[in-house]
């Protein structure tokens, strides 16, 4: 009785632990990553990929080791996982190792698909999408399918592209029929590109060659034909033999940056990159030759952006900020550095402080202007009215030049013998001269006696006696109608004041 007690709770012992054992499995979750596409109508394969990514062993050391890969589907638009039935007679799916196979796929495949690799005591399991993709209409292709991406050098001679992913779904005595299409466009008859089964020969690589090519391959299996379709996305890109070191645009000793003391120091570092296959491009600032990623200070920001140019080259642009710099910040060294493949370069920034103007410059060109206005009005002023001016002067603080010269008159008036005239000379002229400048006026008719030296001398003589207007006027005193011309001018000007 105690051997068949002993017995039972061995055996309960065992269920308990296979129980828990069986209950633990390591679910890695819906892998997005491994997304795949393939077209409605066509087979496909699908490897799990717990294998790939997951775990450290292959397929054929976990079934040695006593492991089941069990498949699990839940399809779109429903929420239980089943178990996929492989032995179904109209069953389109089969299983050889650990790829599931479809011949061909179609619509409703649609779904989440699971690996689950198992026994008695471990578990690991992972899911994965998986979409069945119509062609678009009046196309070769379906624009939703993300092609396979290849690089080809330009200018290089004898390039190859394969049609990818078409080994094992035909014998290898089989010989396929492929066609080639560049963007659905059959490639026969193309200049320098030549389909050889299922490769297309390049015969010199140009940037015009560049785009989606398709190849559509048509076997038979089973007395059934079958299409595969893949596409190729063509990159031309840079020849390495061409490829330089980093190539400054700026700083350079060309560009000066001069700012004040307190202005946002801004310096873009921009470096021209040539295509190299898996090199790294670097680009990085120093401040007095510190690294700015080592430098903590939050006035200091560094930001980054790339522009992607022709054949896959590129330029970085990477910017040192400096918010409100001292006068010691500008003085610093700021050098930009740049790496890749071929080398690595540098270029310091020319970087200065403005000098700043004095204050009161403003007041001093004020002054100036307000200066060279009032010499030009006094100019303009003095043009205009310099009879006037130089009569004032010797009117008020010149000297009588008439006292030591001998003579009895200063100006000798002639004028004809009419009424208008004789008025003018004796009311307005002789007014304004003897009243109001004291000036000695010789008038003919009144001033001159039969048989005097005024009458003989014509009346020339009293006047040259006078500077007034012999230099003043510069007049001619053989010259009447020239003194009387000034003398009514300037009789006008004294009665227009």
């Amino acid at each position: 009785m105690k051997m068949v007690s002993v017995l039972l709770v061995s055996l309960w012992l065992s269920m308990v632990t296979l129980g828990r054992g069986s209950e633990r499995c390591d679910d890695w979750g819906v892998d997005t990553m491994k997304q795949i596409q393939i077209y409605d109508g066509e087979p496909a394969k699908i490897k799990c990929p717990l294998f790939e990514t997951f775990l450290k062993y292959n397929y054929s050391t976990a079934h040695s080791a006593g492991l089941t890969l069990i498949w699990y589907r839940i399809a779109q638009d429903r929420d239980l996982e089943e178990p996929i039935n492989y032995r179904l007679p109209d069953n389109h799916i089969s299983k050889d190792k650990d790829t599931l196979w479809f011949w061909p796929a179609l619509l409703n495949d649609t779904g989440n698909y699971t690996c689950m690799l198992r026994n008695t005591t471990y578990c690991s399991k992972v899911a994965f999408p998986l979409e069945v993709v119509p062609k678009d209409q009046h196309s070769c292709v379906s624009h939703s399918i993300k092609p396979t991406e290849e690089m080809f050098y330009l200018e290089h001679a004898n390039q190859k592209i394969t049609c990818p992913d078409i080994d094992g779904f035909y014998p290898a005595s089989v010989t396929p029929t492929v066609k080639w299409y560049l963007n659905c466009n059959s490639v026969d008859g193309f200049y320098e590109r030549y389909p050889q089964g299922p490769r297309l020969v390049i015969g010199i690589v140009r940037s015009a060659y560049k785009g989606n090519y398709t190849c559509i391959v048509t076997f038979k299996d089973h007395g059934r034909t079958y299409n595969l379709t893949r596409t190729v996305k063509m990159k031309v890109v840079g020849s390495p033999n061409k490829a330089l070191p980093p190539q400054f645009t700026s700083p350079n000793e060309k560009v000066v940056y001069e700012l004040e003391a307190g202005e946002d120091l801004i310096l873009p570092c921009e470096v021209f990159f040539t295509f190299l296959k898996d090199s790294r491009t670097e680009v990085w600032w120093t401040i007095d030759g510190r690294n700015t990623d080592d430098i903590t200070d939050p006035k200091i920001k560094v930001t980054q952006s790339e522009i992607t140019r022709d054949f896959e080259d590129k330029t970085v642009i990477r910017t040192l900020t400096v918010a409100k710099a001292t006068a010691e910040e500008l003085k610093r060294n700021y050098t930009c550095h740049a790496r890749n493949a071929k080398g690595e370069e540098r270029s310091q920034a020319v970087v200065r402080v403005k000098v700043v103007a004095p204050k009161y410059t403003v007041e001093l060109a004020c002054g100036l202007g307000a200066t060279i206005l009032l010499v030009v009005v006094l100019i303009v002023i003095y043009h205009v009215y310099w009879l006037e001016m130089v009569l004032f002067y010797r009117a008020h603080f010149g000297t009588d030049e008439t006292i030591l010269d001998g003579k009895e008159y200063d100006v000798y008036v002639s004028y004809a013998r009419n009424a208008e005239e004789e008025e003018f000379v004796l009311l307005t002229l002789r007014g304004v001269l003897e009243n109001e400048f004291g000036y000695k006026l010789c008038i003919f008719d009144r001033d001159s006696l039969p048989g005097g030296s005024e009458y003989l001398t014509g009346g020339c003589a009293p006047c040259t006696s006078s500077l007034l207007f012999s230099e003043v006027l510069n007049i001619d005193c053989n010259e009447p109608i020239q003194i009387l011309f000034w003398f009514f001018s300037l009789s006008l000007l004294m009665n227009f004041f």
